[in-house]
Protein backbone atom coordinates (compact mmCIF):
# COMPACT_ATOMS: atom_id res chain seq x y z
CA UNK A 1 0.00 0.00 0.00
CA UNK A 2 1.37 3.40 -1.02
CA UNK A 3 1.90 6.17 1.50
CA UNK A 4 -1.38 7.89 2.17
CA UNK A 5 -1.55 11.67 2.47
CA UNK A 6 -1.80 12.91 6.03
CA UNK A 7 -3.32 16.38 6.35
CA UNK A 8 -4.08 18.42 9.41
CA UNK A 9 -7.17 20.62 9.32
CA UNK A 10 -5.17 23.76 8.54
CA UNK A 11 -3.59 22.05 5.51
CA UNK A 12 -7.00 20.84 4.33
CA UNK A 13 -8.46 24.32 4.66
CA UNK A 14 -5.49 25.89 2.86
CA UNK A 15 -5.58 23.37 0.00
CA UNK A 16 -9.31 23.86 -0.52
CA UNK A 17 -8.83 27.64 -0.44
CA UNK A 18 -6.05 27.43 -3.03
CA UNK A 19 -8.36 25.46 -5.30
CA UNK A 20 -11.42 27.68 -4.84
CA UNK A 21 -9.46 30.95 -5.11
CA UNK A 22 -8.56 30.16 -8.76
CA UNK A 23 -12.15 30.87 -9.78
CA UNK A 24 -13.99 34.20 -10.00
CA UNK A 25 -17.09 32.64 -8.49
CA UNK A 26 -15.28 31.77 -5.25
CA UNK A 27 -17.17 30.01 -2.50
CA UNK A 28 -20.89 29.36 -2.86
CA UNK A 29 -23.28 31.06 -0.45
CA UNK A 30 -23.95 29.33 2.90
CA UNK A 31 -27.38 28.24 1.67
CA UNK A 32 -25.91 26.66 -1.48
CA UNK A 33 -23.16 25.00 0.55
CA UNK A 34 -25.78 23.60 2.93
CA UNK A 35 -27.62 22.16 -0.08
CA UNK A 36 -24.36 20.69 -1.43
CA UNK A 37 -23.53 19.18 1.96
CA UNK A 38 -27.01 17.66 2.15
CA UNK A 39 -26.55 16.18 -1.35
CA UNK A 40 -23.24 14.63 -0.36
CA UNK A 41 -24.68 13.20 2.86
CA UNK A 42 -27.46 11.67 0.77
CA UNK A 43 -24.87 10.08 -1.52
CA UNK A 44 -23.08 8.68 1.54
CA UNK A 45 -26.36 7.29 2.86
CA UNK A 46 -26.98 5.62 -0.49
CA UNK A 47 -23.56 3.97 -0.48
CA UNK A 48 -23.95 2.80 3.12
CA UNK A 49 -27.35 1.35 2.23
CA UNK A 50 -25.85 -0.50 -0.75
CA UNK A 51 -22.91 -1.93 1.19
CA UNK A 52 -24.47 -2.54 4.59
CA UNK A 53 -28.22 -2.37 4.04
CA UNK A 54 -30.80 -4.37 2.21
CA UNK A 55 -30.83 -2.35 -1.02
CA UNK A 56 -28.44 -3.80 -3.60
CA UNK A 57 -26.93 -1.54 -6.22
CA UNK A 58 -28.41 -1.68 -9.72
CA UNK A 59 -26.05 -3.05 -12.35
CA UNK A 60 -26.28 0.29 -14.18
CA UNK A 61 -25.24 2.36 -11.16
CA UNK A 62 -21.75 3.85 -10.92
CA UNK A 63 -19.51 2.16 -8.38
CA UNK A 64 -18.80 4.66 -5.59
CA UNK A 65 -17.32 3.98 -2.20
CA UNK A 66 -18.06 5.17 1.31
CA UNK A 67 -14.49 6.52 1.35
CA UNK A 68 -15.14 8.66 -1.76
CA UNK A 69 -18.34 10.04 -0.30
CA UNK A 70 -16.66 10.87 3.02
CA UNK A 71 -13.95 12.71 1.05
CA UNK A 72 -16.62 14.70 -0.81
CA UNK A 73 -18.24 15.62 2.51
CA UNK A 74 -14.89 16.79 3.92
CA UNK A 75 -14.38 18.98 0.82
CA UNK A 76 -17.82 20.60 1.01
CA UNK A 77 -17.64 20.98 4.80
CA UNK A 78 -14.26 22.66 4.38
CA UNK A 79 -15.69 25.01 1.75
CA UNK A 80 -18.46 25.86 4.22
CA UNK A 81 -15.98 26.55 7.03
CA UNK A 82 -13.67 28.59 4.80
CA UNK A 83 -16.52 30.67 3.41
CA UNK A 84 -17.48 31.65 6.96
CA UNK A 85 -13.85 32.04 8.19
CA UNK A 86 -14.26 29.16 10.65
CA UNK A 87 -11.13 27.30 11.77
CA UNK A 88 -12.07 23.60 11.71
CA UNK A 89 -9.53 22.73 14.43
CA UNK A 90 -11.03 25.31 16.77
CA UNK A 91 -14.58 24.17 15.94
CA UNK A 92 -13.62 20.54 16.58
CA UNK A 93 -11.87 21.39 19.86
CA UNK A 94 -14.94 23.20 21.16
CA UNK A 95 -17.18 20.31 20.11
CA UNK A 96 -15.06 17.45 21.47
CA UNK A 97 -14.49 19.29 24.77
CA UNK A 98 -18.25 19.72 25.17
CA UNK A 99 -18.87 16.05 24.32
CA UNK A 100 -16.13 14.78 26.65
CA UNK A 101 -17.64 16.77 29.51
CA UNK A 102 -21.34 16.24 28.80
CA UNK A 103 -21.09 12.54 27.94
CA UNK A 104 -18.26 11.45 30.27
CA UNK A 105 -20.53 9.07 32.21
CA UNK A 106 -23.02 8.27 29.46
CA UNK A 107 -21.41 5.11 28.03
CA UNK A 108 -19.97 1.95 29.55
CA UNK A 109 -16.21 2.29 29.84
CA UNK A 110 -13.84 -0.48 28.75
Amino acid sequence: MANQPNYNTQEIQERVDLYISQFKEGYFSPLSLMARLTEEIGELAREVNHYYGEKPKKKTEKENTVEEELGDIIFVLTCFANSLQIDLSEAFEASISKIETRDKDRWTRK
